[in-house]
């Protein structure tokens, strides 16, 4: 057993001095981590020294594992104060530091002066150095936890190796140290193996040497407010379970015979009673408000509050989830029990739309309901309402009557307006606090400041329901749209029937061609009709269809001012389309260019041409012209229009929108007081057949 504790701490040894070699010739000096590694070399090497001495003790090394133990504490400290502040002045102005340092030498004047020791002993009845090394390894991993906690991420990388290592060090250091106070006496199985973790841990010793740059960015990094608090409650756990074992040792030694059972009956109910507590809301509440009181300059981590807040709105998908969580945010901000969400509805009167432990009467919500000035007081006033501060100052709240809950056991304590835009969404009662407390300016920030971040959600969440009727009517609407396009131009064609009937009424031609668009827009209606009986617009087939006869057809139909001409000497163009759909789309384009040619030399020819692969009609006119922003921002826009109400917009988006997925292709030249050209080019249809049966 002697060889292995001596080989153990040799391998310690020389793992150690290795190390202090290698980071004293290695660049990257930093002078607190080799004092550390050299301190932890002496340390090993007195352990193994005292394994071959006869007049050496194992308890006489305990001093240089305080000072081992004393030299990673300055360099965790100078590394934290660095990350924090980015100097290391505070590590000599902090009070924890002055703490630290002080129960250090105090602990290693007993190691060091025997006649001090026996005194100390003789006045507790116990060796005060197991209980010292357990306070040291509780230290260490305090300090390693918020080294790691208070290093950016991107500088993590660097001290990742050097956490795991120490962490690993004391967490070893702690469990032999707080068996041995437990039992009074060394654990000895534990304590030869420390060697061979302690050289263990120097490889990642040695990759930390290589890494360790500390924060040099210039910012001001303070403490985050939750590790303060966790950590502080792992110090105050260590420390209370130290006194604990304390107890239980004296109590196996005041009753030898039922010694071991009254400890373990003493350590299981100091046990419950240290969970029991830390359970309780109340006693958290207590907590929060001392460490407020007393450990931070501002009340809040705002930038902790804000980020939870905003990543807890992320994950809601339903109005009645963010009700429930708006209550739950600003219940746990200020440690109340529970709350009422109050909205306002379409005629701008507010109702109870959620609750969560809400211990009001029926006549204090029946009040809410009615009540009429309080919403007009907290739009008016944008404050907080405080019935703690109203017992106090009432003078502050003269303009409203709040005695419906001014008597001693009401449980309304705050009323929290939520603003969007300045204007009044919502608000929330909120009943007593957990632990009667008095808020300050900081509290009443906090609260708007959070109240304006619900409202915001309750707006978005209230737009987007709205979008998403919208978006039901929206297919009706677009329907609407194009069918009122298709009967303004079936409108067109018959009214120029009727206006060209008493000139032509006795031409036979006249009449063919009558009864020819009568027969169009008859099957146009038809084809509306089931439009209308299907609820949204339906592709039809695409046919062959003769683009050289629709061309003549509009030329024909259209005998308005000014007349259409046609210039073409094709007979057949064959193309795939829908001869409906293509026609409108035509008849539209020839309709616009008669609509912006009204001067009396005003013209509209359609030109048909083919090549091997396209058919091209173009559509010119010689009116007012559009400019290249016109035809860049509005021309394809749908239900954009220059005609006022005379237009539905559509008309040019439609035909686009046509040609493209039918493989087309469309172009717009125009000037403006020069004319507009719209050119179109269809791919002709490939046909099976020399004589083939074109519609």
């Amino acid at each position: 057993m002697e060889n292995y504790i001596y080989y153990s701490y040799l391998t310690a040894s020389v793992a150690y001095v290795t190390l202090f070699v290698f980071v004293v010739f290695n660049k990257n000096r930093h002078y607190p981590f080799i004092i550390a590694v050299l301190c932890s070399a002496i340390w090993s090497t007195s352990v193994t020294f005292a394994t071959k001495s006869s007049h050496y003790f194992y308890a006489d090394t305990l001093a240089h594992e305080t000072i081992r133990n004393g030299a990673w504490f300055f360099l965790l400290a100078a590394l934290l104060s660095k990350q924090r502040y980015n100097n290391y002045k505070q590590l000599f102005k902090g009070h924890t530091s002055i703490a630290i340092t002080t129960f250090v030498l105090i602990i290693l004047c007993l190691e060091s002066f025997p006649e001090s020791l026996k005194l100390v002993t003789s006045v507790i009845d116990a060796d005060p150095r197991f209980a010292g090394h357990v306070v040291f390894a509780v230290l260490g991993l305090i300090l390693v936890e918020q080294l790691y906690r208070s290093t950016p991420l991107k500088q993590r990388w660097n001290l990742k190796f050097l956490c795991i290592s120490l962490g690993a060090v004391f967490a070893v250091d702690l469990l032999v140290y707080s068996k041995s106070l437990l039992f009074n006496h060394l654990d000895f199985a534990l304590w030869q193996s420390r060697g061979v973790t302690n050289a263990m841990i120097t490889p990642f010793l040695a990759i930390t040497a290589t890494r360790l740059k500390l924060n040099s960015d210039g910012q001001d990094l303070t403490t985050p407010r939750k590790t303060i608090f966790y950590t502080t409650i792992l110090f105050g756990c260590g420390v209370y379970l130290i006194l604990m074992s304390f107890a239980g040792f004296y109590i196996k030694r005041a009753n030898t015979e039922w010694g071991e059972t009254a400890q373990a009956v003493f350590i299981f109910l100091a046990l419950l009673l240290l969970v029991v507590p830390f359970t309780s809301g109340k006693i958290r509440a207590l907590v929060k408000v001392y460490f407020s009181k007393h450990f931070f300059h501002y009340s809040y981590d705002y930038r902790e509050e804000w980020l939870k807040i905003s990543k807890a709105l992320a994950k809601l998908e339903s109005l009645e989830e963010l009700k429930g969580f708006i209550i739950n945010t600003l219940t746990d901000l200020v440690e109340s029990t529970g709350g009422g969400l109050w909205l306002k509805n379409d005629q701008g009167r507010f109702f109870l739309a959620a609750e969560q432990n809400l211990r009001l009467t029926a006549q204090e919500i029946d009040y809410l309901h009615n009540v009429g000035d309080l919403p007009l007081y907290l739009a008016n006033k944008q404050w907080v309402i405080d019935f703690f501060e109203l017992s106090h100052a009432p003078e502050v709240y003269d303009d409203i009557d709040l005695s419906p809950w001014c008597y001693e056991d009401s449980q309304v304590w705050l009323i929290v307006p939520l603003f969007h835009l300045n204007k009044l969404e919502a608000f929330v009662v909120l009943t007593q606090a957990r632990v009667p407390r008095k808020l300050n300016w900081e509290d009443h920030d906090l609260l708007k400041t959070v109240g304006m971040q619900l409202a915001n959600a309750l707006a978005l969440n209230r737009a987007s329901e709205e979008l998403a009727n919208n978006r039901q009517f929206e297919t009706y609407h677009r329907l609407s749209a194009f069918l009122v396009h298709d009967l303004k131009n079936l409108v067109a064609q018959i009214s120029l029937i009727v206006r060209n009937a008493e000139k032509h009424k006795h031409n036979p031609d006249f009449f063919d061609d009558t009864i020819d668009t009568l027969n169009n827009v008859v099957k146009k209606m038809h084809h509306i009709v089931e439009q209308l009986k299907q609820g949204e617009p339906q592709a039809a087939a695409n046919s062959v269809v003769n683009l050289a006869a629709i061309a003549r057809s509009i030329a024909q139909q259209h005998l308005g001012s000014p007349p259409v001409t046609l210039d073409t000497d094709l007979d057949e163009c064959p193309v795939s389309a829908d001869k409906i759909k293509l026609t409108n789309i035509l008849t539209n384009l020839v309709q616009n260019a008669q609509d912006a040619t009204r001067n009396s030399s005003g013209w509209v020819k359609l030109e048909l041409t083919k090549n091997q692969d396209y058919a091209q009609i173009k559509i010119m006119d010689n009116g007012v012209g559009m400019d290249q922003q016109f035809i860049a921002e509005r021309l394809f826009k749908p239900f954009d229009t220059t005609k006022g109400n005379a237009g539905m917009g559509i008309g040019a988006y439609e035909a686009r929108d046509y040609i493209t997925k039918n493989a087309g292709q469309i172009h717009v030249d125009s000037k403006p007081g020069q004319g507009t050209t719209f050119t179109i080019k269809l791919p002709l249809a490939k046909l099976i057949s020399d004589k083939p049966r074109i519609q």
